[in-house]
């Protein structure tokens, strides 16, 4: 009796520390997207749209990286697909640098 007690104990500790695994993923991936969107927001205000991109796929390697510039406002998009299916993305606005 002990020992399915104990089997069932380990198994739902391992279950635990799965999921606490792919927690903490998540979370530092969704970081790295609302880094990913910054960066490239910065640089296409400064003019430079594709190192924007570059720099986002370099930080999240996978995402996808929407930029839509108009005349007053960029937005960048960065979203991907995280541990377990999650959908993770981030959104970043700038201002275009005058020039």
């Amino acid at each position: 009796m002990a020992t399915v007690e104990a089997a069932i104990a380990v198994s739902a500790l391992l279950v635990a520390m799965w999921l606490g695994a792919n927690g903490l993923t998540a979370v530092t991936e969704q970081m790295r997207c609302a880094d990913a969107a910054r960066e490239a927001a910065r640089l296409t205000a400064r003019g430079e749209q594709r190192r924007g991109e570059q720099a986002a796929g370099q930080i999240v390697s996978g995402a996808n990286v929407v930029i839509d510039t108009q005349a007053d406002a960029i937005e960048v998009v960065v979203s991907k697909r995280g541990p377990l299916g999650l959908p993770l993305s981030a959104r970043a606005f700038a201002v275009p640098e005058p020039r």
